[in-house]
């Protein structure tokens, strides 16, 4: 395949061209130079669903931009216990910079693609380009409001809305390459029923119900119980309480 040669892909990285880690990503901050060098040392690879990707108080020595999928985030408790704390999509980085240790699980959710590069690289980047430790903590930032307001989901909304909510974020977030403006959209569930119950704090039955009352009102058409199809993100953000 020929890539076209213009002054947005001159001297980057064949790999680098199409990928929208690089586009709207950390990788956005590197010049075509330090693309090239982070290129030589990475490495993709393709997760199937169920795989863990970082485990609990793991030491960390490699990074990775998500390429595609989704990723679930989750603590444990001492007896066994998890919760799931997050999510994650492309192209989303992850790892914890500046700790030696992780202090949280991620598993891939659904078949997961990553770019992944040692730790010693990055951390020896962000030295050399403060722009590029610039979007690590301005992504870290962004999820610390994302956190923030999902702490409002789990505390203030109603079970109808916090399906709503969740259903919202997935259709927003799970395509990296959908349009920004569309009107409606069309994924996948990533997470199973007892998964997004865990993630909502409901029962699986609270959960089935909504997705039925959502479905009854004509918000959401489901096929096979996980192929969702929203004709109006606007009637579904009404419904979450946003």
């Amino acid at each position: 395949m020929t890539v076209r040669q213009d002054v947005h892909s001159a001297g980057i990285p064949v790999l680098c061209q199409s990928c929208e880690a690089r586009h709207r990503g950390v990788c956005g901050a590197l010049d075509p130079d330090q693309l090239v060098g982070l290129a030589k040392t990475s490495s993709r690879h393709k997760i199937e669903p169920g795989i863990e990707l970082i485990g609990d108080a793991e030491a960390v020595d490699s990074y990775s931009n998500v390429l595609s999928g989704v990723v679930k985030l989750t603590k444990s408790l001492s007896d066994g216990r998890q919760q799931i704390v997050g999510l994650q999509f492309a192209p989303d980085f992850l790892g914890r910079p500046f700790k030696m240790e992780s202090a949280i699980n991620a598993e891939a959710a659904t078949a997961v693609s990553l770019c992944t590069f040692p730790k010693a690289t990055i951390d020896r980047m962000m030295k050399e380009s403060p722009e590029l430790e610039h979007r690590l903590l301005k992504q870290t930032l962004n999820e610390l409001d994302e956190a923030r307001e999902w702490m409002v989901t789990l505390g203030r909304k109603t079970a109808s809305e916090k399906v709503a909510s969740f259903l919202l974020m997935i259709a927003r977030n799970i395509d990296p390459t959908a349009d920004p403006t569309a009107k409606s959209a069309t994924f996948d569930l990533p997470l199973t029923r007892a998964d997004i119950a865990d993630f909502l704090g409901l029962t699986i039955e609270t959960v089935s119900r909504q997705m039925t009352r959502l479905r009854t009102d004509g918000v959401i058409r489901i096929e096979n119980n996980r192929h969702v199809t929203v004709d109006s993100l606007s009637r579904l953000e009404r419904r979450s309480g946003t």
